[in-house]
């Protein structure tokens, strides 16, 4: 099998069919992933890398497949018992044995001193604390998820250019602690330059524990925010300046019920859809089923009658013991194609 990994690293050597082998049959394919398979008896992280680049040599045979494509790796899952899930999984983590281990950074005697989790995420951090991790794994040391997290958290905090200078100095003197700085980072890496600005002077004036948290909270409502106003159908058409709107909402000091109702009105929308096509199969199942019957189903007939209150264009439906027992009366309206606004229910 072809591949960039050094032949040394017998842990990424596991002898594996070539799936864009066109000349291999699918017999001989198979009897090769079952062999590989059968020699990963031992569970440890090293086995699971394997278990992960069987699954994905089995994935990438897919790929090159036409109709029904895929069908043959979830056949696979399925004789394994394994979950969807689970494989990608695995698959993840061989991607990230290639990464450490095929990179050079970790050797492979050491692969086994990470948890599964530890190791994953050695991959996803920056190349600085994958050198320290790895540095640590080769000599000998355990290693988990929270060690590596709180490692790159120390980093970030004190080297992320996102923040101000008296913060970074806060934190490399110990006057800061690194596991509420390192989110900021994360949250202002999402927002817009300017936005980043703004903070950044207002960490600077005051470099403070509490308002490192304020701004935190406040940055990651200010994404969310955004995020909600985009997929919102309701703002497509309009011209709406929704930074200026989000910064006068900062000032308010009501970032947080602005989020909050941009993701119920998202929620409105994408119930009124949903609702709209139950709606349009229910009038069809309807129809069909009232010229099914006649006289001699009486009975079906009653029970169609009774549908009526959610089949026309205005539906009546109780709401129970919410707000006392009242009903809420929706109409809907199919407008035509031409029309700018979509079909709507009021």
């Amino acid at each position: 099998m072809s591949s960039s990994i050094s032949p040394e690293n017998t842990l990424l050597q596991l002898d594996l069919p070539d799936p864009s082998r066109d000349d291999l049959s699918s017999v001989e394919f198979l009897n090769r992933l079952e062999k590989a398979w059968s020699i990963c008896e031992k569970v440890d992280l090293q086995t699971e890398i394997w278990r992960g680049r069987i699954l994905r040599t089995v994935r990438d045979r897919e790929k090159r497949g036409g109709e029904g494509r895929g069908a043959g790796f979830l056949q696979w899952l399925r004789e394994m018992e394994i979950s969807k899930t689970r494989a990608y999984q695995l698959i993840q983590l061989a991607e990230s044995a290639e990464e450490l281990v095929g990179g050079g950074i970790l050797s492979e005697e050491s692969v086994n001193q990470f948890s599964r989790r530890a190791f994953i995420e050695t991959a996803q951090s920056l190349p600085e604390v994958q050198q320290m991790i790895s540095e640590a794994a080769n000599e000998g040391q355990e290693i988990t998820r929270k060690q590596v997290r709180r490692l790159s958290d120390e980093f970030t905090a004190v080297t992320s250019e996102l923040l101000p200078e008296e913060i970074r100095e806060r934190t490399q003197s110990n006057l800061l602690p690194p596991k509420i700085v390192a989110p900021l980072v994360k949250q202002l890496a999402k927002l817009p330059e300017l936005q980043q600005e703004d903070f950044r002077e207002q960490l600077s004036e005051n470099p403070e524990v509490q308002s490192i948290k304020e701004i935190t909270n406040n940055a990651r409502w200010i994404t969310k925010s955004m995020e909600a106003s985009l997929s919102l159908n309701s703002f497509q058409n309009v011209d709406l300046n929704l930074e200026k709107a989000i910064q006068e909402a900062q000032r308010l000091d009501s970032l947080g019920m602005l989020s909050d109702a941009f993701g119920q009105a998202r929620a409105i929308e994408s119930a009124v859809v949903k609702l709209f096509i139950a709606w349009k199969r229910l009038g069809g199942l309807y129809e069909r089923l009232w010229i099914e019957s006649g006289s001699s189903t009486p009975y079906l007939r009653e029970v169609l009658e009774a549908l009526q209150v959610v089949t026309g264009s205005t539906i009546r439906i109780s709401i129970g013991e919410l707000e006392g027992g009242k009903k809420v009366r929706l109409q809907i309206v199919e407008e035509a194609h031409d029309q700018i606004e979509p079909p709507v229910i009021s």
